[in-house]
């Protein structure tokens, strides 16, 4: 028998399985149920997938279901999750005192899908303790809604929880209607979203802002130069965000289930919430379930682009829906070139952005054609809605998870790992390294459109 060959991308995927396999193991002892009672085995798996790929899908109530125990594991497994396997594996290998070969780097390369492999060390150390800042600022913001609710000790245990869990867009709650009932609350909502942006906006891009305010705290006259890529992620994301208000406003704006009943600043509140979560975070102040069909399609094209590279998040990339559009510009005007802030874009990145949006787009049909097969009775837009939370490990729901049969809810577990993962690195794994060639074929042109 051939032996395989453990890859980078094999690895990575390794790594990840391990994570959900021994998560799983946890949930299923009666410890971790609220019952004392054993776990159901796909209630345990589903689970622990959800928070390793910081999705969110739920098919029991987080906070009934599971006692305090299994609402820690959950919590160390979205957290180890959202890290990335490498850079949480990384992190414990520095800890030990092992030097990083150049196979360490180039894992942590391809996972945090970074273009250098220089400063791996620090790079790590930097997420880390950037992680840990955000979180436990979010959390002693909440603090003072959540004890004043539910007391001190409750109150510091849901902060926390949803703190970590907003960073790492991972969308799980404790409570049964998620933060429904915050819905009008400046400070949750200032809070949750803030994080939820933070943890999807990715690690180069913030570092770039720190280091950007640490020049001009020291006074320094030198002028700082935004990478190409802060450019494209913060444009794209303010962009992204505003039209998703503003559309989610419009169209729910008379909806007396959702946002009919709200005062009107707390209408464009909830649809910034909303604007911000379909970015892969999965918390929800309105009942989604009880949104406009054409409100559910416009928060699944919204999922389906996703976070940023580098970041918590998952969708096809905020990066790639830029390329794709300024690949159409270019054609429309007639130019050779693909170019972004006085930048050409490489032939490379346009070859991948290509690949994963092909690739995504074709996961998302399969997935929705599998879930329709398996689930008649829900209609068409509920399973698309559900696949494509799924694959961009966002975690919004009509409301049809806990009810969907064990082949759909297994079908979703396997789409969740896909999509944290990533597509292009999933398939590497299958198919292995790819084997560079020095054959050059003649050209020939052909028709397009």
């Amino acid at each position: 028998m051939p032996k395989i060959e453990m890859t980078v991308p094999r690895t990575i995927c390794a790594g990840f399985l391990a994570l959900i396999t021994v998560g799983t193991a946890l949930l299923l002892l009666p410890i971790a149920t609220a019952d004392g009672h054993w776990t159901d085995p796909i209630v345990a798996l589903f689970t622990a997938t959800s928070a390793v790929c910081v999705t969110g899908l739920i098919v029991v109530d987080t906070g009934s279901y599971f006692s305090g125990v299994g609402q820690a594991i959950i919590l160390l497994l979205i957290q180890v999750g959202g890290l990335g396997y490498m850079t949480a594996t990384t992190f414990l290998l520095l800890l030990l005192g092992r030097r990083l070969g150049l196979r360490d780097r180039l894992a942590i390369q391809q996972s945090l899908d970074t273009t250098e492999l220089s400063g791996a060390k620090s790079l790590i150390l930097s997420i880390i303790s950037m992680t840990l800042v955000f979180e436990l600022t979010g959390a002693f913001l909440l603090m003072p809604t959540f004890m004043g609710d539910f007391g001190p000790r409750a109150g510091i245990w849901l902060s926390l929880f949803h703190s970590i869990s907003a960073f790492n867009n991972a969308g799980f709650s404790p409570f049964a209607n998620s933060l429904v009932q915050y819905a009008t609350s400046p400070l949750v909502n200032g809070v949750i979203t803030a994080l939820v942006i933070l943890g999807g906006i990715g690690y180069q891009v913030i570092m770039e802002v720190f280091m950007w305010l640490r020049d001009r705290a020291r006074g320094r006259k030198i002028r700082t130069r935004f990478s190409l890529h802060f450019k494209i992620v913060t444009s794209t994301t303010l962009m992204l965000l505003l039209v998703g208000t503003i559309a989610i406003l419009l169209i729910e704006y008379d909806n007396p289930e959702t946002l009919g009943s709200l005062a009107l600043g707390n209408k464009v509140t909830a649809a910034w919430f909303q604007s911000v979560i379909a970015r892969t975070a999965g918390f929800n102040s309105v009942e989604i379930g009880e949104l406009k069909d054409a409100c559910l399609f416009f928060i699944a094209a919204l999922m389906f682009i996703g976070a940023s590279p580098g970041s918590t998040g998952g969708g096809m990339k905020t990066t790639t829906a830029y390329i794709l559009l300024v690949c159409t510009r270019t054609v429309l005007q007639g130019k050779g070139e693909v170019l972004a802030y006085h930048r050409e874009i490489p032939p490379a990145r346009i070859l991948k952005a290509i690949g994963v949006v092909v690739g995504s787009g074709a996961l998302v049909l399969g997935i929705t054609i599998l879930l329709a097969l398996f689930n008649p009775g829900f209609n068409f837009l509920q399973i698309l809605f559900e696949a494509v939370s799924a694959f961009a490990t966002v975690g919004l729901s009509t409301g049809i998870t806990p009810e969907l049969s064990t082949w759909a809810q297994v079908t979703l577990v396997g789409t969740m790992f896909v999509g944290r993962v990533g597509v292009l690195l999933f398939m590497a794994a299958l198919v292995g390294d790819p084997s560079p060639s020095l054959v050059h074929y003649p050209e020939e042109d052909l028709l397009i459109g």
